[in-house]
């Protein structure tokens, strides 16, 4: 080495040595200031990092030692220039990270949402204090195609310009001088807790996967609607932004030796930061992929679904150009794909306790069953995520689900089916139809129940008129179900109409006919007065007993209860009309007809509106005669 450059070395070391703050009762400059405090005054840090750089260039090369500076001039008891550089520069990079950090906003975070932000791509022009050679940063982002930023990306700056410059500036000596491990570590120790801080502000917990299956579902539901927002933030955001942040700080670095060479020098800085949160985040939605299923939960998953699809291409985008954090992409697909699997398990749930619900108690007055309620409204649901549902119901209905129909000896016998086509039909349409003809079977069981056969089968009349009620009012429930179904359901509950009043005014109707009321002798024929009086006291118990029962049952839809009344109106008012046309003669003629003739048309008129009410009329209120 020359006079000069041992001058020059000698003058560096100098510089140095001012900033030593590892020795024992030092009066350096450093022991109560920074050097790269985001000051004015730039001018002894870009001292001290020239000198550094000829230290690098003009002291003897020696193998670097593993671990921290500081500890390392500990162990050895010495405290040559490059270690003392060394040791400053690395609390210089740990006072920045901390000092320097600009406040996140996660509440504007918490509003990013699929595809609605274009990326927020600051291109600071960013310059390092140090040499050109191996630190500058300036058009950063511009220059370094390989880091690339998805529209629905969101990155923020997360410190200033300035002070990204200087801790590339570091980052570069130390990497330089052998110590990039250490600077990483110092970088990992300072931005992992930030990362955490920003994940807990979104409202992401630290649940195990015990603890998330332990949880009631309605809490579970909001923590889930929550869950989704904190990710989007966190994915676009959070991550995004330290993805960029490593690499500004680090990209091109030489920061281990040849056995990473093949990571690029800013995926282990980003995934020693990151990817403890990230596990943390992605193992909520996993503890939902994998625990119990149940039929409340199908609607939720499918939004657990579709945020994870949609938030992919974004993970893709942080995660897999990293070698280090590439496995946080691989676990966020597998999530989504147990998330699928979950939604088929789900469905086939949901259509197996529609087929075994319970059949222990009518519903009073046969009116519409909770049961059908609730399956209708999910179907409606259904219908709702069709897009998502369509892409992940890929089979129909198996065999082994109408054999278990079938296998039910509780129940009247299973339906014929006939399943959309599947060369025209969707799979979940298939399904769809399923779910109705398995309710139809339940309700068959449940209607059994019911004592009087006329109940039974207003009950069914009343259910399947509300099916076809849900399917008519959805357009895209009716799309999917398909009108020959619809037409099978509507003469379905036709038919039950028809069969309630055949069965419940048959009788009443029969007293009304003239077969009996006539004699013949040999002398004279006509009237029977005492069959007549006989017929016309069953009429008015028969009548009275429909109207006291009947008054209690109850058709909830207003037009189907009037359009039944008017129904059997038209049969019974012309008939009783007739009668009394035909026959009152005869009683009025003879001793109390009040005693009979109870009822007028009218009266009987006024009666039909307390029919299917659901609640008891007075006895005999609607009389013509006192």
């Amino acid at each position: 080495m020359d006079g000069s450059a041992a001058a020059e070395l000698e003058a560096a070391e100098r510089v140095v040595m001012r900033w030593d703050s590892t020795a024992s009762g030092s009066s350096a400059a450093g022991d109560d200031q920074m050097l790269f405090d985001g000051g004015a005054d730039r001018a002894e840090a870009e001292r001290f990092l020239r000198a550094v750089d000829d230290l690098r260039r003009l002291a003897p090369t020696s193998p670097a030692k593993v671990g921290s500076p500081r500890r390392s001039l500990s162990a050895s008891g010495g405290s040559s220039a490059v270690q003392v550089a060394m040791a400053r520069l690395e609390d210089e990079f740990r006072h920045v990270l901390s000092a320097r950090a600009l406040d996140l906003e996660v509440e504007a975070l918490a509003g990013l949402s699929s595809l609605s932000l274009s990326g927020d791509r600051r291109n600071s022009d960013v310059t390092d204090a140090g040499d050109d050679d191996d630190s500058s940063v300036s058009s950063s982002v511009g220059r370094r195609s390989s880091y690339r930023s998805m529209l629905s990306i969101r990155e923020i700056d997360l410190f200033p310009a300035d002070a990204i410059n200087d801790l590339r500036a570091i980052a570069s000596r130390m990497a330089a001088a052998g110590y990039g491990r250490e600077c990483v570590q110092v970088y990992a120790s300072v931005r992992k807790p930030a990362v955490d801080s920003a994940l807990r502000r979104l409202g992401v917990e630290k649940l195990s996967i015990g603890d998330v299956q332990r949880l009631e579902w309605d809490v579970l539901e909001a923590k889930i609607r929550r869950w989704i927002r904190a990710a989007r933030a966190a994915v676009r955001g959070v991550f995004a932004s330290e993805r960029r942040l490593c690499f500004l700080i680090f990209d091109d670095l030489p920061l281990f030796n040849s056995t990473t060479a093949l990571l690029a020098t800013h995926d282990v800085p980003f995934a020693e930061t990151v990817k403890g949160a990230a596990l943390q985040l992605f193992g909520f939605a996993e503890a939902i992929s994998i625990g119990r299923r149940s039929p409340e939960k199908l609607f939720k998953i499918v939004d657990l679904h579709d945020a994870l699809t949609d938030l992919l291409p974004d993970i893709s985008d942080i995660f897999t150009a990293s070698k280090a954090a590439e496995s946080i992409y691989v676990q966020a697909a597998e999530i989504r794909s147990r998330l699928a699997d979950a939604v088929r398990g789900i469905l086939s749930e949901f259509e197996s306790r529609v087929l075994h619900d319970p059949s222990k108690t009518p519903v009073p007055g046969g009116t519409i069953h909770p049961l059908t309620r609730y399956v209708m409204n999910y179907c409606n649901l259904i219908s709702d995520y069709k897009t998502t549902l369509s892409e992940l119901i890929i089979s129909r209905p198996s065999a082994c689900s109408r054999i278990a129909a079938e296998g039910n000896e509780a129940t009247p016998a299973f339906p014929d089916l006939d399943l959309p086509d599947p060369d025209s039909h969707l799979p979940l349409a298939s399904h769809l139809v399923w779910i109705i003809v398995v309710l139809e079977h339940n309700l068959e069981s449940k209607a059994s129940l019911y004592k009087d056969l006329a109940l039974s089968h207003l009950f069914i009349m009343n259910n399947v008129h509300y099916i076809v009620h849900k399917v008519r009012d959805s357009s895209e429930l009716r799309r999917l179900i398909g009108d020959e179904y619809l037409k099978r359901l509507t003469g379905k509950f036709r038919q039950a109409a028809t069969n309630y009043q055949r069965t419940a005014w048959l009788k009443i109707l029969n007293c009304l006919r003239d077969e009996g009321l006539h004699v013949s002798g040999g002398f004279s024929s006509g009237i029977s007065k005492s069959a007549l009086r006989e017929r016309f006291k069953a009429f008015n118990a028969a009548f009275e007993e429909a109207h006291r029962v009947q008054s209690a049952w109850y058709v909830p839809d207003t037009q189907l209860r009037e359009e039944l009344r008017i129904s059997v109106s038209e049969k019974l008012l012309p008939a009783y009309r007739s009668f009394l046309g035909r026959f009152r003669h005869h009683i009025e003629n003879g001793k109390h007809p009040e005693l009979y003739i109870k009822y007028s048309v009218e009266d009987l008129e006024i009666a039909m509106g307390d029919f299917y009410e659901g609640a008891p009329a007075p006895p005999n209120r609607r009389r013509s005669h006192g």
